[in-house]
């Protein structure tokens, strides 16, 4: 039997866990074995910039305290995982998705946003979604079009007035 001591730090991983997840715009569970140090250094160097972390536990606290989340992934948790706790919804999606291609061993298995379970397709759905940026740029080009043929058509009428008026 585990002594009171293992037991409340358990409890305390346990509890850490269930915390970064409520507190997280999206969580991405992956595996990482095989991963030099300096592939997960650089990782997490990566994932800084969007304010996000990458933590490994034991699969039997993480599970527990998923479960503690009323998340039900249970058939996730065999072999080595790590799990990315982002502060954003999209940006560390996109970060470990560009990271997982570059690297064989490294595998998005599941993740959890906006109150469910992702599967790999919505998870790849979200990666492929424009920065915000690159959104507000596609809108100002949109917009910029209409103002464009505004412009066109305003001097297309002036220069047809100027023509009447000789």
């Amino acid at each position: 039997m585990a002594s009171a001591k293992s037991l409340n730090a358990k409890t305390e991983v346990v509890n850490e866990i269930t915390e970064k997840i409520k507190n997280s715009a999206s969580v991405i569970v992956f595996t990482y074995q095989g991963l030099a140090v300096s592939e997960m250094g650089e990782l997490r160097r990566e994932l800084k910039k969007s304010n996000s972390e990458v933590k490994v536990y034991k699969n039997t606290l993480a599970k527990r305290a998923f479960q503690g989340a009323n998340i039900d992934n249970e058939e996730f948790w065999e072999g080595p995982n790590a799990i990315l706790f982002g502060a954003d919804l999209l940006e560390p999606i996109k970060v470990i998705s560009k990271f997982s291609k570059d690297r064989d061993n490294v595998q998005i298995r599941t993740g959890y946003a906006d109150g469910k379970i992702l599967t790999i397709d919505e998870i790849k759905a979200y990666a492929s979604i424009p920065s915000r940026e690159g959104l507000l740029t596609m809108f100002a080009g949109g917009l910029m079009q209409y103002a464009k043929h505004f412009a066109i058509g305003i001097d297309l009428y002036a220069k047809q007035l100027e023509e009447n008026n000789k």
